[in-house]
């Protein structure tokens, strides 16, 4: 028996970006400066729109905060968003003082219910946050549409969707007002910590890039290293501290020049996996649709209902022969904050709370070998056969 434990992700970090980040301490300039700005521009030329703006901050929380304060979202105002996801895409809300109207789950994409989310637009509904779950986009027209006849915002949360595609489309150049995207330690490209927000609007990325560092109207690293006496800031609004550091930009910068190989290779794990587990009681991720990509941040699977094993059982097992999985999530409606604000029931998402019992993410990172992933699929079959 392979003793090694196998995490649920692990992220896969070079020596370009241990050489950068050195490069980086050794330069003298850590916080955000030039290598941030390099980042930037590499991430917009990834996505292949000039017009875009992109804002890096501290996490894709901060990415999400930011957007909302950019669009003016306040109190009196409400967000819609699923109730399937991290409560980062919900809090953030909360933050500036709005309500969240949380809506129930598509049953075979676990992203948001487009019928319940047309039935949760009331006169105060502001924006619209979508989470593209897993890596797999959600039905954008369809919301982009509902969203423009009723005058709302649309705000994605990408955190799962580098490289995502919709209808041919790289997510982050859709039809929509921001896009946030999310480089946590587990994502498809890592900072450590970290997130990037793109948008077309010029006035908003404005807006964001003065509020992410204390709402000061000058950049800090134009002051500093302006050859000319440049100290003078005016803080033009009660701003926040969420800029990304240089260090963390400095893994950016080459995990982003990684990115197609690491999806490449999070296809090809996603690809066996389908395969080799198809004849297990299990409901499987759904794929992209029409050759559209699946960043598959995660592989989600579902018990079904004649299985003799509970899900936590499943769990228990798994770790027993050294596989670590996970569970995404446990829904707001069953966290005690959300449940207790809104009073909220199971029975209001009886989808997501279905899933929610019966889901477990199992292994998939770069990394991964062959026989890393057969330990893994041997493992199910040994328990649900």
């Amino acid at each position: 028996m392979n003793n090694k434990f196998l995490p649920y992700a692990l992220p896969e970090i070079g020596d370009e970006e241990i050489a950068e980040v050195v490069d980086t301490l050794r330069s003298g300039w850590i916080t955000s400066g030039p290598k941030t700005k390099l980042f930037e521009e590499n991430f917009i030329e990834y996505l292949g729109l000039p017009k875009l703006e992109s804002i890096a901050v501290n996490s894709a929380t901060a990415g999400l905060h930011l957007a909302l304060e950019a669009f003016g979202i306040g109190p009196g105002d409400e967000v819609i968003t699923t109730t399937l996801t991290f409560t980062a895409t919900a809090e953030v809300a909360r933050y500036l003082g709005a309500d969240v109207r949380l809506v129930d789950v598509d049953f075979d994409t676990l992203n948001i219910d487009i019928r319940a989310l047309k039935e949760a637009i009331t006169p105060k509904t502001k924006a619209i946050i979508p989470v593209h779950f897993g890596g797999l986009a959600c039905e954008m027209d369809k919301i982009i549409s509902l969203a423009k006849e009723k005058g709302i915002k649309v705000i994605e949360d990408a955190a799962h969707a580098l490289p995502t595609t919709y209808q041919g489309n790289k997510v982050g150049t859709l039809d929509t007002d921001a896009t946030v995207f999310s480089f946590y330690a587990n994502k498809t490209i890592t900072t450590g910590e970290g997130g990037m927000v793109v948008t077309r609007n010029e006035e908003a990325a404005s807006r964001m890039r003065i509020m992410r560092l204390h709402g000061i109207d000058r950049d800090a690293y134009n002051r500093f290293v302006s050859s000319k006496p440049a100290w003078y800031y005016e803080v033009v609004a009660p701003g926040f501290k969420y800029n990304m550091t240089d260090i963390s930009a400095s893994m950016g910068i080459h995990q982003l020049a990684k990115l197609e190989g690491f999806w490449k290779k999070r296809e090809q794990l996603a690809q066996k996996y389908l395969q080799d587990l198809k004849d297990l009681p299990l409901i499987l991720p759904a794929s992209g649709n029409n050759g559209d990509r699946h960043a598959w941040h995660l592989f989600v699977i579902r018990l079904t209902e004649d299985v003799k094993i509970t899900r936590d059982e499943v769990i228990n097992q798994m770790a027993e022969l050294g596989i670590g999985t996970s569970v995404h999530y446990v829904p707001l409606h069953r966290q005690p904050y959300w449940q207790d604000r809104y009073q909220l029931t199971s029975e209001m998402f009886s989808v997501a709370d279905k899933a929610y019992q019966t889901m477990l993410s199992i292994p998939l990172y770069t990394l991964m070998t062959d026989d890393d992933q057969s330990r893994v699929i041997d493992a199910l079959h040994e328990i649900l056969t």
